[in-house]
């Protein structure tokens, strides 16, 4: 009895998720309406200036008819892709998919705006066109991979404010790198990957929960979680050629992206198969060990899918740039190692010593965060099926159990 008055206490969104959802959307149409106004691209009267100023004679000249194939795919990977590739937890599917969908509608917003402050800023608006909306989903694509660090252990009002901060933060990161520092990061491996990454290792870690072995059988998959995060991973893998090559400059930058991303996932394929074939079991990477040494609670391994990739990738940047020359590349397509270097210190120190406040921010008790049992249950913020709440999604208490059965 103690417990659920204490799970119905702390997990009751009747208010808590309706105020903020409703508060920040109607803050969003405010700034919305007085900062955000169409790029000459996309506004009527602006695009024909447009077009008598450059000399375009055809519609087709629009930026859109270049951007907009790669934004549908780049969105797909958000919300499909993403949201898909979390439902393994048997007992947290709803969660998986639906709270990627709701971060990543709050976090796009979000991003058009913080993203168009430091980027395109106008005369005291924000100029946006179809590259704004892809800037945007590349933003929520680092929140989305810090929600995987997190699965399953937080409340939709703590992911709402984890968004909100991270989504700040990821824009002032990308404005020193890319315009301060001039560096340059197509797929966003230290921008999206690393700082998505350890932001949410960050989190996680700060909201460490030191009784959450009890609930290990939640943490496991069965065949039909598996296959649903297979069908997440499989759109991720088909769609990353225009996730690398989306905002690439158009022309020989952009075909390069898609050629080099297509065959390096086609390799990646078998040597995956050849390792995970080869070190069965006992050659296998062991995260409890990270778990335990470094109090790290990792639900999706963001660590091993997308901070370590996020750091070589960095790395090889650096050691292609210094091999680069002219004759291949031209002086602008030039790029120093040593910022490739400084890149990756900037963004692991940037993320440290951002992340203590929001996490600080984040353990404030009234935000409905699920007690350590009843973590990965759809059923605390969801309606479930009464089948499958009945057959799989229902709620177990050893210890309740053991004292019935006496």
């Amino acid at each position: 009895m103690v417990r659920t008055t204490l799970m119905a206490r702390n997990t009751d969104m009747r208010w808590r998720l309706p105020l903020v959802c409703l508060l920040w959307e109607v803050a969003m149409i405010v700034l919305f309406g007085i900062f955000v106004r169409f790029n000459p691209e996309a506004d009527a009267a602006g695009w024909q200036k447009e077009k008598h100023h450059k000399n375009i004679t055809s519609d087709v000249e629009n930026d859109f008819y270049f951007r907009y194939p790669s934004f549908q795919d780049v969105h797909v990977m958000i919300f499909v892709g993403f949201g898909f590739l979390m439902t393994f937890l048997q007992r947290y599917g709803f969660g998986a998919v639906g709270f990627n969908f709701l971060l990543a509608a709050f976090g796009i917003q979000w991003a058009i705006l913080m993203q168009g402050w430091f980027h395109t800023f106008e005369q005291g608006k924000i100029l946006i066109g179809v590259e704004s909306l892809i800037n945007a989903d590349f933003c929520v694509g680092s929140v989305c991979i810090a929600f995987g660090a997190v699965l399953g252990k937080v409340s939709p009002v703590q992911l709402l404010i984890m968004t909100l901060f991270q989504v700040t933060l990821f824009s002032v990161n990308e404005y020193i790198l890319l315009d301060l520092l001039h560096i340059r990061d197509a797929g966003g491996s230290m921008t999206i990957h690393t700082f998505g990454a350890y932001f949410g290792l960050t989190v996680a870690t700060i909201l460490y929960r030191p009784n959450l072995e009890q609930t290990k059988a939640k943490q496991s998959s069965n065949y039909h979680s598996d296959l649903f995060a297979m069908i997440g991973t499989l759109f991720l893998w088909m769609y990353w050629p225009s996730f690398n090559s989306a905002v690439s400059s158009h022309g020989d930058a952009q075909h390069r992206a898609v050629i080099n991303t297509y065959c390096s996932l086609a390799a990646c394929v078998l040597t995956t198969v050849a390792f995970s074939s080869m070190l069965q079991k006992k050659g296998k990477l062991n995260m409890p060990f990270l778990e335990s040494r470094l109090r790290i609670q990792d639900t999706c391994g963001v660590h091993n899918l997308h901070g370590m990739p996020g750091i070589i990738g960095g790395i090889v940047g650096a050691v292609t740039a210094a091999a680069a020359t002219e004759g291949v590349y031209g002086k602008e397509g030039q790029v120093k190692a040593s910022t490739f270097t400084l890149e990756k210190l900037t963004v692991l120190c940037y993320t440290g010593t951002q992340d203590a406040a929001t996490c600080g921010i984040l353990k404030l008790p009234f935000f409905g965060d699920p007690t350590d049992e009843n973590c990965f249950e759809d059923n605390v913020y969801w309606e479930v099926p009464g089948d499958e709440e009945a057959n799989l999604y229902c709620m177990h208490d050893s210890n309740e159990k053991s004292v019935t059965d006496q």
